[in-house]
């Protein structure tokens, strides 16, 4: 899970959050995911947790298991910023500490490495599947996270928008030499006009991803924030321009659902001065994001001409298929 277009959730419907949910009848351990496989049943094994039948759950920046307790084990590949997720996990067991409804990290001392694998456990948050928030109960969530000050141990940096853009434009292999051309210079506009924007709320904590598609209801049906990958000191704006986006670029909220968002959280970044850019910035990294994604993915690698086309021209994203 990586935030700043580390998945890109969609409508509820549609969303394919940490990559693509398996089918029900899929046989726990696919023979491709040995690797995973190994690096699920040595951490386990650590843990003090069963692997034995354990479903795959999703495959995407990690591969994402539901073990038979209600435990969720994320396996990372090999070459993930360990520190990374140490501070994903320290996220976590402060969150609780403060009594704010996000997911929770099972105790036990992790993350464990095995075979290379970066292995975290969760506790599951329900058995029937991702069941979404409200917009309005986003909002709030939101507006918790964002009255949290962070204590100085945590060391959450400063937002990174483009963190991973360049590499994932420089990576790909199927670009062609216009359209790498033609996102390469995007980025640098993207990255001047981000410095020149002027926020209105103040910075502090942010989740950095934040959307419908994490944003899933507890088994007693409270909603509860997941993903915490991406925590990072910047503007709150950045927490809310999904939600604004997922109905103005892509109509996948209604016009309610956005106003009754707004409404709640207390603030409409549509009115805001900078919101154009804020919006071709996000939409360019879910185009970057997808990018990536095209290198094993052939669906991925049809939809991306067509993104990419839909920013040279003005053209709607309106049919931009969900990932």
């Amino acid at each position: 899970m990586a935030a700043l277009g580390g998945h890109e959730p969609g409508p509820p419907a549609l969303r394919l959050s940490y990559g693509s949910p398996m089918p029900a009848d899929a046989p726990a351990f696919p023979p491709v995911m040995s690797g995973f496989q190994q690096a699920l049943e040595q951490a386990s094994s650590t843990a003090g947790l069963d692997a034995e039948g354990a479903r795959l759950l999703r495959l995407g920046s990690n591969a994402v298991y539901h073990l038979k307790t209600p435990v969720i084990a994320r396996i990372a590949r090999p070459g993930t910023d360990l520190d990374h997720v140490r501070r994903t996990v320290a996220v976590a067991r402060w969150l609780e500490s403060e009594h704010y409804p996000a997911v929770r990290v099972i105790d036990v001392d992790q993350p464990l490495i095995a075979d290379g694998y970066v292995v975290t456990f969760w506790r599951s948050l329900s058995e029937d599947g991702d069941q979404f928030a409200t917009t309005p109960e986003i909002a709030a969530v939101l507006a918790k996270l964002h009255h949290l000050t962070a204590p100085e141990g945590l060391h959450l940096p400063p937002l990174d928008p483009f963190a991973n853009a360049t590499d994932r434009i420089e990576a790909s292999t199927h670009l062609t030499p216009d359209d790498h051309a033609f996102l390469t210079t995007t980025l640098e506009r993207l990255r001047d006009a981000y410095a020149s924007l002027e926020f209105d709320l103040p910075q502090g904590v942010i989740h950095g991803d934040a959307s419908v598609g994490n944003v899933l209801r507890d088994r007693e049906g409270a909603p509860v924030l997941i993903d915490l990958d991406g925590f990072a000191i910047g503007p709150r704006e950045w927490d809310l321009i999904l939600t604004a986006i997922y109905y103005d670029s892509f109509g996948w909220h209604t016009k309610q659902e956005y106003e009754d968002f707004a409404r709640a959280y207390g603030y409409d970044v549509m009115h805001w001065p900078g919101y154009p850019i804020l919006r071709e910035i996000r939409e360019f990294l879910m185009v970057t994001w997808l990018v990536q994604k095209g290198a094993d993915d052939a669906r991925a690698a049809a939809e991306v001409p067509r993104r990419i086309t839909a920013l040279r021209t003005g053209a709607s994203r309106k049919d931009w298929e969900p990932y």
